[in-house]
């Protein structure tokens, strides 16, 4: 597994384009290997991210089991003569995962359930869209997908309900784009930052390799980890 990252031009008119449809640039990154990754079918598969920092800073990351090359998002949304792109060999980290870790985390995904307004209806996705559904959404996924998020120490609580958790949620958007020239999808997506501790580092493992979530095509699903100081 590779884990990899880009930085967008954002002032390139190639670049905003790329990143105003999920459908166009998930048409980029997968135009990133020379052989057609794989159908999903339950093992590691390709994942990406954008991360906005900053007007000026947005990343793209990728995590794939082959190692991409990015010199077509260079030459349309990077910077042809300077820019380049960092690939790093996933493994030795994925390998040192260890239970009782803990590490900051960031995932942007698709927070949704299955709902129907009457017993006659059939039941149909439905994103969740208040954060309090949003935060438990992740919550109700973390033992399965092998940690937990850290729950913070009551006197450093702010309110008295909702602030339980080592937990921030951002960038909180609805997009709207067409797929295949013709469908026109909306998808609700929300970036989660916090701090987890590995509870089963077999299952993290499979979480930060296949994702989390639905709409993986389009964005959502990837965990990423960095180090905390806690």
């Amino acid at each position: 597994m590779y884990l990899t990252r880009f930085r967008f031009n954002t002032a390139r008119v190639g670049a905003r384009r790329l990143l105003s449809s999920p459908q166009r640039l998930h048409a980029a990154v997968m135009s990133a290997f020379a052989e057609p990754p794989p159908a999903p079918s339950g093992g590691p598969r390709v994942l990406w991210r954008v991360d906005r920092n900053s007007r000026a800073e947005t990343y793209l990351f990728i995590v794939s089991p082959a190692k991409p090359d990015l010199t077509h998002l260079v030459e349309q949304a990077g910077w042809p003569e300077t820019g380049r792109w960092e690939t790093y060999d996933y493994a030795p980290f994925l390998s040192r995962l260890a239970k009782g870790d803990r590490w900051a985390f960031r995932l942007t995904a698709n927070p949704v359930h299955l709902a129907r307004r009457t017993d006659a209806e059939p039941t149909k996705i439905t994103a969740h869209v208040s954060p309090r559904h949003q935060v438990r959404w992740l919550l109700q996924r973390q033992d399965a997908a092998g940690f937990r998020v850290v729950e913070k120490p009551p006197e450093k609580r702010l309110l008295p309900e909702g602030d339980e958790h080592e937990l921030v949620i951002h960038e909180r958007q609805r997009l709207t784009f067409t797929r295949n020239g013709r469908d026109r999808v909306t998808l609700v997506t929300v970036t989660y930052d916090g701090l987890l501790e590995v509870t089963d580092p077999d299952a993290l493992r499979r979480t930060l390799t296949r994702g989390l979530g639905r709409a993986k095509a389009y964005g959502c699903g990837l965990l990423t980890l960095a180090r905390c100081d806690s």
